[in-house]
């Protein structure tokens, strides 16, 4: 059992996504193939669910702005460390997360920034972690780290090879 929950895209932004996305680009959804037409996405993180797309799936790639998004809701103001970028979700509601229990998209020998956030939405720190075999004990040790500082509010976790946001993890 994780000792952070990963949280996925909430189910209010991923309705907003579905109509416009957070660069102002309508929805456009095709179906997953392995063949790359119109694009090879089929094992790639979807953020709504927070699993690999499967074949033949209806999804989207939006572009997302988390910790924009987090602060319209908390009142903080991230001024300059507001971002956005490209992330798949499905094309309809989908059930959410099916796991209960590890991290998502934790393939040992990942490369993840653990990137943290304060209250105002300003960075205030972050480390590089290269996913351990023990997928489950190198995140929560990064977590640990992350929130033994009190002005950490929140963190995301974002695949270094593209800069791609991955999930969020909330001060417990």
């Amino acid at each position: 059992m994780t000792a952070y929950t990963p949280l996925p895209i909430p189910p209010a932004a991923l309705k907003e996504l579905r109509d416009t996305d957070d660069a102002a680009q309508p929805f456009l959804s095709f179906a997953a193939r392995e063949d790359g037409i119109p694009l090879n996405c089929v094992g790639s993180p979807l953020r709504c669910c927070l699993r690999a797309i499967e074949p033949g799936e209806q999804v989207a790639l939006v572009s997302y702005a988390p910790l924009r998004r987090w602060a319209e809701a908390t009142g903080a103001n991230p001024g300059a460390y507001d971002e956005s970028g490209p992330v798949f979700i499905h094309a309809e509601e989908c059930e959410g997360p099916r796991r209960t229990y590890g991290y998502p998209f934790a393939r040992p020998g990942a490369l993840r920034t653990i990137r943290r956030y304060d209250a105002e939405g300003h960075i205030v720190g972050g480390r590089l972690l290269k996913i351990p075999d023990d997928a489950e004990a190198g995140f929560d040790q990064a977590f640990r780290e992350a929130f033994s500082n009190p002005a950490v509010a929140l963190v995301h976790v974002r695949a270094v090879e593209y800069g791609c946001f991955q999930f969020e993890v909330r001060r417990p």
